[in-house]
């Protein structure tokens, strides 16, 4: 495993992502602890935290692109991103949160919190992993990385097991886009908009509502 430095940028608080968006009900969630079910989950019209120890991931790739949904009005809206790609991914002491502002009958704003792989002989598992991401902190290093190559070089990974570009993503094929074997980051601090996974596999899993914005993941 190494870190790689190129054209004078220093891979250290690179803007990756990581981990699914918030689930909305329980009994979701519990069949994501089971590993029963694949994952596609966006929060409307909302963006969503996420902090983790670490997430180790395979055969990553990186590369730009616009989400589009539906805002909390019902209208159409559209983020530019960049998506994160992994074919498999293990990930530590996992923290969420989403804040619904402004509900009715004097609620007020609420935040719903969910926490996985808090144990770390059973961490958060995924495989095919994609995420679009609009903010990252975080510590990062990279096996053979191979940097600026052309999203559209994405389509057709090279090696047996790899990922390339999301099904349907709006990417421009002569953009820029990155890849590498193995992707770690540790101490990361994201915001996104939407998660999608072959499997999920959400250990110790804890969801809870909380009255106002403090317990917020960070």
């Amino acid at each position: 495993m190494s870190s790689q430095v190129r054209g004078g940028t220093r891979w250290k608080r690179f803007a990756l992502v990581m981990v699914p968006s918030v689930v909305a009900t329980a009994a979701v969630g519990v069949g994501l602890a089971q590993g029963a079910l694949a994952a596609s989950f966006s929060v409307s019209g909302q963006s969503f935290k996420v902090r983790t120890d670490s997430l180790v991931g395979k055969d990553f790739v990186q590369y730009g692109s616009v989400a589009v949904g539906t805002d909390m009005k019902g209208e159409k809206a559209a983020h530019a991103v960049a998506v994160s790609g992994f074919s498999s991914a293990t990930i530590t002491n996992m923290c969420q949160s989403v804040v619904t502002p402004n509900l009715p009958f004097d609620l007020g704003s609420v935040t719903l919190r969910l926490e996985a792989g808090t144990n770390a002989k059973k961490p958060v598992e995924a495989t095919n992993l994609y995420l679009d991401v609009a903010q990252l902190d975080a510590d990062a290093s990279f096996k053979n990385i191979d940097i600026g190559v052309a999203a559209g070089s994405l389509k057709n990974p090279n090696r047996p097991g790899s990922i390339g570009i999301q099904p349907g993503t709006q990417a421009n094929a002569n953009g820029f886009a990155q890849r590498a074997e193995e992707a770690v980051l540790t101490d990361v601090k994201q915001t996104a908009w939407a998660t999608t996974a072959g499997t999920f596999k959400l250990s110790d899993l804890k969801l809870r509502l909380h009255s106002g914005t403090d317990e917020q993941c960070f």
